[in-house]
């Protein structure tokens, strides 16, 4: 049984701290295990959702420890926040970086990809963006995209009036822009439900509530905070389309959270979603693509979807064909683990 390390953020297995990375970070360590890696894993404190003081150093202590020419799998936010410690062991260790989001280019976290032996990003968009901004070679890269879970379809309403949002409620989460298009559509009979962490921004929160407020649609969207197991299901479970405003997204593992459940999409064309969103077997798009912070496209994509039956009717058979087509997570774990292979070996 050949070791595998994983240097992740603390409690990425906490379902109070929902992310799609945290998601990928356990699915990754789960699926390594089942294929008969010795799974070794390693906390990063104080790194999630934004890191603090002190993570170098803690994890400088916890790589001291490991011991050399090991493969060590580490996640993007603690190569972020601690690249002067991976920098330090890199040449002892075999290092694997893990980038969900890629960061700005420069300074030390590139030297952290340049000195793994080989990096996995969650979409292709990430890839590319690693080539063209931060100059890595195709040959260090491999994609590898979430998988998404089995899951019943969602029953929702025959009118498709009931709209979700799955995102922790921050500025990069578009929850503004998605309020202000919701604001202009109170002739049409939609609700709205915001699944998500409320403590991320809580002043952020405070002003969306005026905003439900002031413009009188604060009875019908709901925010639940985060939501995780079967309260997550029933929310998608009840639901007819997600709708995901996001200013900037690696991947956008909701999209194929809904997708499984036979949920169209409304969503902004940013990152990898539109990869995440994929097609259906003819070529269709299962749900509608909107420029980012574009309020009145949103308003115009969820008026076509609340008023128009034709139009919910053919994203609904193109989200039960792209269903079928939806890569799982042992698939991407197998991609991950023969990969970890050949660093091991090499």
């Amino acid at each position: 049984m050949t070791d595998v390390h994983l240097v992740l953020p603390a409690a990425y297995d906490d379902p109070r701290r929902a992310s799609g990375g945290n998601t990928y970070d356990r699915h990754l360590s789960a699926g390594l295990a089942e294929l008969g890696w010795n799974v070794v894993r390693h906390e990063a404190p104080d790194v999630w959702p934004a890191p603090r003081a002190g993570v170098a150093a803690a994890v400088n202590r916890q790589l001291a420890l490991i011991p050399a020419d090991q493969v060590v799998v580490v996640d993007g936010l603690i190569g972020a926040a601690a690249a002067t410690a991976l920098l330090r062991h890199a040449a002892r260790l075999r290092l694997v970086a893990l980038v969900h989001m890629p960061g700005p280019p420069g300074g030390p976290p590139d030297a952290v990809l340049r000195a793994a032996r080989l990096v996995v990003t969650t979409s292709h968009w990430t890839a590319r963006n690693l080539v063209d901004e931060h100059g890595l070679p195709t040959r260090k890269l491999l994609v590898a995209p979430p998988g998404a879970p089995p899951a019943e379809l969602a029953t929702g309403t025959a009118a498709g009036t009931t709209l979700l949002c799955v995102a922790a409620v921050t500025e990069q989460k578009g929850h503004d822009v998605l309020f202000t298009a919701l604001a202009g559509l109170t002739s049409q009979p939609w609700t709205c439900v915001c699944v998500g962490a409320l403590d991320r921004e809580p002043g952020l929160v405070r002003r969306l509530r005026r905003v439900l407020v002031d413009t009188g649609i604060a009875d019908r969207v709901r925010l639940t905070g985060a939501l995780a197991g079967t309260e997550l299901d029933r929310a998608y479970a009840a639901s007819d389309v997600l709708v995901l405003p996001t200013r900037l997204e690696s991947y956008g593992l909701v999209v194929t959270e809904a997708l499984a459940r036979g949920l169209p999409v409304i969503a902004t064309s940013v990152g990898g979603v539109p990869e995440a969103l994929g097609h259906a077997a003819d070529g269709r798009r299962p749900g509608i693509l909107v420029a980012p912070g574009d309020m009145r496209a949103l308003s115009a994509a969820i008026s076509d979807w609340t008023g128009r039956a034709e139009v919910r009717d053919e994203l609904r058979s193109a989200a039960l064909s792209r269903r079928a087509r939806l890569r799982r997570w042992e698939q991407t774990v197998t991609t991950i683990s023969i990969a970890l292979t050949r660093v091991a070996t090499a």
